[in-house]
């Protein structure tokens, strides 16, 4: 799955390189684009998916609506070529041969570009991953969006944030759920085209930091209010 949002430029170079793979269906979400993205997505066999509320969960919820029922692994992938689509069979092996639930590519320093991730990224990713070892006791090493997941699974976590924090949310839920996760590491670049919509802008920045912390805080607090003998305690079902 490829959430999209103004990426015509960058998609036809990606659907090329990730037609040899033989995925079962490749979905692009249109998140409520103003360029040629969905006309490019279609053009090149992928299904086409339009999410008009913007946000990478909002995008992210519908493309797993619309999923055929007999796809069993959900890949999802960013439109902007940062994340190698080769790497593909690194990220599904461990779910192919019945390791792991969840499949995370994390980006060390040794396989990133210089400049792919900016500092407020770099920033952003530390203080979570630490915010996650301290409240849930443990250690990422990245939310990476390129990452593979049992379908299954995912229904079960029952993800309701629509906004940044969709992958954090992914991560925390699988964790409480006793998912197991597993970490491989990918080379990462600079995106191939145009400004991201997070990391590009102040006003990004500050929106996807104050997206993700309020989720965290969402989940913290639902956690401590579903332990046994909590005050007003709920579970999920």
């Amino acid at each position: 799955m490829i959430p999209a949002r103004n990426e015509a430029d960058s998609l036809p170079d990606l659907l090329a390189r990730l037609e040899p793979q033989g995925l079962g269906a490749l979905l692009v979400v249109d998140n409520g684009s103003t360029d040629r993205t969905s006309e490019i997505a279609r053009a090149a066999g992928a299904e086409i998916v339009f999410e008009p509320r913007a946000g990478y969960g909002a995008a992210c919820a519908a493309g797993l609506a619309a999923l055929a029922p007999e796809i069993e692994v959900v890949v999802f992938l960013d439109a902007d070529l940062a994340d190698d689509p080769a790497q593909l069979p690194a990220i599904l092996d461990p779910i192919e041969a019945g390791e792991a639930d969840l499949v995370i590519g994390v980006r060390p320093a040794a396989l990133r570009e210089p400049g792919a991730m900016t500092r407020p990224q770099l920033v952003g990713n530390w203080l979570v991953t630490g915010l996650i070892w301290l409240l849930w006791g443990h250690s990422y090493s990245d939310l990476g969006p390129f990452r593979a997941v049992k379908r299954e699974a995912l229904d079960r976590l029952e993800l309701r944030d629509r906004r940044f924090g969709w992958m954090l949310e992914m991560q925390v839920r699988a964790l409480e759920e006793g998912f197991r996760v597993k970490e491989v590491e990918v080379p990462y670049r600079r995106r191939a085209h145009g400004v991201s919509k997070i990391s590009g802008t102040v006003s990004g920045v500050a929106r996807a930091g104050f997206s993700i912390l309020g989720t965290i805080g969402r989940l913290w607090c639902a956690r401590q209010l579903s332990r046994p003998g909590a005050s007003g305690a709920t579970t999920r079902t």
